[in-house]
Formats: structure tokens, C-alpha cells, sequence
């Protein structure tokens, strides 16, 4: 997408976020974007800023995320005129999700000279290294809740806020893009209703659903996928001057 067509759509979706049936005509809720490796390596090749910016835009009639190189101080790109971008449309296949939690049992046991027992614990490790950054639950009843409940969140945003506080883009950690091994060959991304403790509401935000390269190989009962951290949308986390809030 050039330069021309991005600002277009983005100045479509500022005039939408205030009309529910526009809105509601956009997002089907169960509809997801995907992005394909090589998608992925150009989006994070030119940004070389810990979290990358997606714009939200309408462009030929359909909802796009739009992303927006970042510099390393977190400043747009000047440079960069062409942008990568994703649509919003239905999902043709179903989606596995699979989450796999190493645990590790150390039994201990002492025994004194006498060989009397006066000591026996058992300790269980769970290493963080080896979990999901973002709970499959979690990830699952964030999906669920927006499946169900998303236009009742966006028909209380437009009338009451009049799409004031309705996202404009989001900000997503680089690193959950980025997996040297295994090599992630596409990525879906769903929205998601979250409740927010500092903003003591429910918030949008994107889930994002990786499959690698690695457990593609074979039949597709090897399938097999991992949820990762949620992206933060813009209003009303909002930190990258240049944007705004």
C-alpha cells in the first residue's frame, strides 16, 4: 500500500469508529487477519523499534491493519513509502490450538545415620522459559468474549463516546513476531474483549496465533500452534509521539 492509500484509509476509519452500522458492516467477529512469513520479515526488517505500529484503516471497502515502520527511537520512517497490510476477511479452516507446559517433579529424601526417613518434600517447577507468553485460556475466552459480545462493545462506544475511545491502531511487541527456531510460517491474528485493571474497562486488543514452519511438515494432525502476548490498542495506550493519542 502507498503512501496516499494509507492516509486514506486511515481518515475512513476515523469517520466510521462514530457509526455503528458502518462498524458493524466492517467487523464480522468472526473474521481474523493473517500474515504470511514473508509478510512478517518485511514488517520487522525495516522497524527497528522494540514494538511495531499497526494502523487501522478501511480500504476497498474492507478493514485493514496497516503497519507503519517504526525507528529505533520509535519515530515513523519517512523513508519507507510502501507499507504492508492485512485484511480483515473470514477464516477458511479451523484453528488448533495447543499449549505444552514442561514440569519438572524433584523428589527429595533423607535419611539420618540410623537410616530413619527425616526428611521427605516434593518440588515442582514449572520454568517460564518453556510457557506461552499469553495463557491459552486466557486467549481463548478473549476470542470467545469478542465473538459474542464485540458489537455490543462498539454499539455502547459509538453512541455513548461517540468512537472517541474506539482504537485507531495498535502497538505490538516486536518479539512476538520474531521466532528465529522454529520459523513461523504464517501467523493468524483475532481480535480479542479484554478487561484492563488501570483503565477499569474492557479494551480491545489482538491475539496473535503462530504456526511453524517446523510442525508443518507432514500430515495435518502435526498442526499445531502457540498463542502469543496481546497487542495494546491506541486510545488509550498511546506512545509513539508522532501518532498521538
Amino acid at each position: 500500500m502507498n503512501e496516499n492509500d494509507y492516509k486514506l484509509a486511515a481518515a475512513e476509519w476515523g469517520i466510521c469508529v462514530s457509526d455503528f452500522n458502518k462498524v458493524s458492516g466492517l467487523i464480522p467477529t468472526n473474521y481474523i487477519f493473517e500474515l504470511t512469513s514473508e509478510q512478517i520479515g518485511k514488517i520487522t526488517e525495516k522497524n527497528p523499534y522494540i514494538d511495531v505500529c499497526a494502523e487501522v484503516g478501511v480500504h476497498k471497502g474492507q478493514l485493514v491493519l496497516i503497519f507503519l515502520p517504526l525507528d529505533a527511537q520509535g519515530h515513523i520512517d519517512k523513508s519507507v513509502t510502501e507499507f504492508q497490510y492485512t485484511s480483515l476477511g473470514p477464516l477458511k479452516h479451523d484453528i488448533r490450538l495447543q499449549e505444552t507446559k514442561e514440569i519438572t517433579v524433584v523428589k527429595n529424601a533423607v535419611l539420618s545415620s540410623d537410616l530413619t526417613k527425616i526428611d521427605d518434600n516434593t518440588n515442582t517447577s514449572f520454568p517460564v522459559a518453556e510457557q506461552p507468553i499469553l495463557d491459552q485460556d486466557i486467549a481463548v475466552d478473549a476470542i470467545q468474549r469478542w465473538r459474542n459480545e464485540g458489537m455490543e462493545w462498539f454499539f455502547r462506544e459509538c453512541n455513548e463516546f461517540k468512537g472517541e475511545r474506539v482504537f485507531r491502531r495498535f502497538y505490538i511487541p516486536k518479539e512476538d513476531l520474531v521466532h528465529p527456531y522454529p520459523k513461523v510460517a504464517s501467523m493468524k491474528c483475532s481480535f480479542g474483549l479484554r478487561y484492563n485493571d488501570i483503565y477499569q474497562r474492557m479494551l480491545v486488543t489482538l491475539i496473535f496465533i503462530s504456526f511453524h514452519e517446523i510442525l508443518l511438515q507432514g500430515t495435518t494432525e502435526t498442526f499445531t500452534s502457540n498463542t502469543y502476548d496481546w497487542a495494546k490498542p491506541c486510545p488509550p495506550v498511546c506512545r509513539i509521539p508522532e501518532l498521538g493519542s
